[in-house]
């Protein structure tokens, strides 16, 4: 009780030192109008789950409702601080934020096309994107991921860069989201400190896990890129649970196997356009 009084103390605290540049704060009560009583559920993870709604002004909206954090509330302040205050073609907007103590909610622009997550894979959906299209998509990421290391006034450095964290809007322009785990630092600085490895497993460099293997810098978002684009090339996960060999769960492990076999690697066939 006293831990969670105290994350709560923390919240209030920045939210109250930092409200000349923060979006818009709902109360819990305006959130279940704009969700209409939670009644559009988009989708759902570890974080807590995401509502479709819509404003007063007519506008659609992506709430996300979050379980209560176990980090000191820090994820909570970091997605607010950092997303709140980039109004970017590159990043999903953060409209509005709630936080009522143990109610907290996060309110986006809506993304009608989804996460990436559900395009890699051919059998994810009835249309497919095709690889002129993932082609696209990832150079876009790409420039999206330099946006935040270069194009702002501190580097963002996102340590979360996966394919569930990017959404696409009704051109499939992909737009980073999810910024909890992010943090900033100054231009001029190429190594950062890190009391703790953060990410996604099959997506973080191995420099979070081993410090003796060389410092932490934006090359750890560089390296997640790089699993994603694996992802979106091969079109199949990371980590593939649905296999006959664990040495296929960890998809670089399963090329590097394939290889060392002399096998070729499986591919999907691609259909090759009218000219």
């Amino acid at each position: 009780m006293r831990r969670h009084q105290a994350t709560d103390a923390n919240i209030e605290q920045f939210l109250q030192a930092h409200n000349n540049f923060l979006p818009i704060r709902y109360s819990y009560s305006d959130i279940k109008k704009i969700t209409k009583n939670f009644k559009c559920k988009l989708g759902e993870g570890g974080y807590g789950s995401v509502y479709r709604g819509i404003l007063r002004s007519g506008n659609e909206v992506a709430t996300k409702i979050l379980n209560k954090s176990k980090s000191n509330g820090q994820d909570f302040i970091s997605e607010v601080a950092t997303i709140g205050r980039i109004h970017h073609v590159n990043v999903v907007q953060l409209v509005g934020f709630c936080f009522e103590y143990s109610k907290q909610a996060l309110v986006y622009d809506f993304m009608p096309n989804g996460s990436l997550d559900k395009h890699i894979s051919y059998k994810d959906v009835d249309d497919p994107l095709d690889y002129k299209n993932m082609y696209e998509i990832s150079l876009g990421i790409a420039r999206r991921i330099e946006y935040l290391h270069r194009g702002c006034d501190m580097q963002i450095l996102h340590f979360d860069i996966k394919p569930h964290n990017i959404l696409l809007d009704q051109s499939f322009t992909p737009k980073v989201s999810d910024f909890g785990l992010a943090r900033l630092y100054p231009t001029d600085r190429s190594i950062v400190s890190l009391t703790a490895a953060r990410g996604t497993l099959g997506y973080m460099a191995p420099e979070l896990f081993y410090k003796d293997i060389g410092g932490i810098s934006f090359k750890a978002d560089v390296y997640s890129f790089g699993m994603l684009l694996m992802e979106m090339v091969g079109r199949r996960r990371n980590i593939n649970a649905h296999v006959e060999r664990s040495s296929q769960i960890y998809f670089p492990l399963w090329v590097y196997d394939q290889l060392g076999k002399d096998k070729e690697l499986e591919r999907v066939d691609v259909i090759e356009e009218e000219r």
